[in-house]
């Protein structure tokens, strides 16, 4: 209660909750006025609050498909406080507007990548609409890293950043529980609640997320959050609160059984607990790993149990997995034949087909097993034997972002996409010897792992908490010239 006491009297958290309670009250709006008011209100918040509303992007990414699932019309918010945001940098330039074209190596060869797949994709048929939806998705949040990066990065916004995260991480983690424990029957929409799941997926925490994967990465930076949090306040200050929500979270995290997100987590604090010899944090993580498996993780599962035999109905009760299954899962013979007739191997094993047709160019934006192919489907996949129907009539991701590149822009895109990866560690490299610096080669090692099983940098969730970390490590190390963009 003291530290709701003590955010309370800040102007920062007052604008936040009225942030909040705006968006909450256009969920039971009709579409059109909610799409109207959250619209109005969301555009003014970012245009006298940039950077605080840069962070409320925390909170909306993360719940936006729950949102969308009560009430389509808060579906531009996210977008309106990025562009208009953007464009309050733009206005800020004043004399030193040359600056806002001033670009890193990365930049440009990640700017050759999306121009070469759109070009490519036009040619080889796929709708304009789909690779204008696909370059919106590799952009949008980029343009994140390009506002924060050219703008004064204080302690206190990166403070406010964690906390948001934290705060953001503790409600998703609170509701997940409920989520378990009633075995999907509360606070869920109904369209969740009645979605058939397979037994592996019953057992996992979906959360507001929506999937349990998001979920894990969304607590995968809550972990972060308080671990950076504790590093800021070595006093006493927030100790308990700090430790009781970093064993709340790892509980959370095991449960949501995001095997892929435990990998990334993995090598994320293996390179980075090592590159900085931090044997405490070390320690602190495996006291707190310890205490989630006693006081989270076994007693929910328990009871699951006893809420099964004598309170909730569902429509299939199914036992709670254990760690050890979910592991073991991923080299059982049935899930590695699934996997070879529809799942990961499949799309692997098509895109290599697709690039033998196509090595040098590719097939384009669009085409293969990326966001835009969700929404409008592809020219090619007919040709290629890919039914429509492998995700209950929706086309599939690849689950894999280098197979998508591989097989949409072909060996002059491989060449691109990497350059635009090696030269953004060529930034993190120069400042290695700094603390922010390991921090971001560990974190670049760790999206460089989960590409190999996610489509990494479609994912807005992942990508929003990266190039805003990123774009708050390009301004502390003075990579652009700095723009006078203040809240009001």
């Amino acid at each position: 209660m003291t530290i709701i006491k003590e955010k309370l009297k800040e102007k920062d958290t007052l604008y936040f909750i009225v942030a909040l309670a705006v968006m909450g009250i256009a969920l039971f709006l009709p579409t059109s006025i909610a799409l109207i008011l959250s619209s109005l209100f969301f555009a003014l918040f970012a245009f006298l609050r940039p950077q605080q509303s840069l962070l409320f992007l925390v909170v909306y990414v993360s719940i936006r498909p729950f949102l969308l699932e009560v009430n389509t019309g808060l579906k531009l918010i996210g977008d309106l406080i990025t562009l208009v945001a953007f464009a309050k940098l733009v206005l800020s330039s004043g004399r030193e507007w040359k600056s806002l074209f001033t670009f890193k190596w990365f930049e440009w060869t990640f700017f050759a990548f999306l121009l070469f797949g759109s070009i490519i994709g036009l040619t080889q048929g796929v709708l304009i609409s789909s690779v204008i939806f696909q370059i919106r998705t590799f952009v949008i949040m980029y343009l994140l890293y390009y506002i924060v990066s050219r703008m004064f990065v204080s302690e206190n916004w990166l403070k406010q950043f964690a906390w948001v995260t934290v705060w953001t991480s503790l409600i998703l983690s609170l509701h997940g529980l409920v989520e378990k424990l009633s075995m999907r029957t509360l606070l869920l929409p109904d369209a969740w609640k009645y979605k058939t799941l397979s037994a592996t997926n019953a057992v996992r925490i979906y959360g507001l997320t929506g999937n349990p994967n998001s979920l894990g990465l969304l607590l995968l930076f809550g972990i972060i959050a308080i671990l950076f949090l504790q590093y800021i306040y070595k006093s006493e200050k927030y100790k308990w609160f700090l430790m009781i929500n970093l064993v709340l979270f790892l509980g959370t995290f095991i449960m949501t059984y995001s095997r892929g997100t435990w990998i990334s987590a993995a090598v994320f604090g293996a390179v980075f607990i090592v590159s900085t010899k931090n044997w405490k944090m070390l320690k602190r993580l495996a006291l707190a790993g310890v205490a989630s498996l006693i006081l989270v993780y076994y007693p929910v599962n328990l009871g699951v149990k006893l809420f099964a035999e004598y309170g909730f109905k569902t429509q299939s009760i199914v036992p709670p997995g254990g760690i050890a299954e979910r592991f073991n899962e991923t080299f059982d013979e049935k899930n590695l034949a699934l996997m070879s007739e529809s799942g990961r191997f499949f799309y692997i094993e098509k895109g290599f087909e697709v690039f033998k047709d196509n090595p040098v160019t590719g097939t384009g934006f669009g085409s293969y097993g990326g966001s835009a192919t969700l929404s409008y489907g592809s020219p090619i996949y007919k040709y290629y034997g890919i039914r429509s129907d492998i995700y209950g009539g929706k086309y599939f991701y690849s689950d894999n972002q280098y197979i998508q590149v591989i097989a949409e822009t072909g060996a002059i895109g491989v060449v691109l996409f990497t350059a635009f990866l090696l030269t953004m560690l060529g930034m993190f490299w120069k400042e290695r010897k700094t603390t922010f610096g390991k921090f971001m080669i560990a974190f670049w090692l760790a999206t460089g792992f989960s590409g190999f099983y996610y489509n990494i940098w479609e994912l807005k969730l992942y990508t929003m908490f990266f190039f805003l970390i990123f774009g708050a490590f390009a301004s502390q190390t003075n990579q652009y010239v700095k723009l006078k963009m203040k809240d009001l």
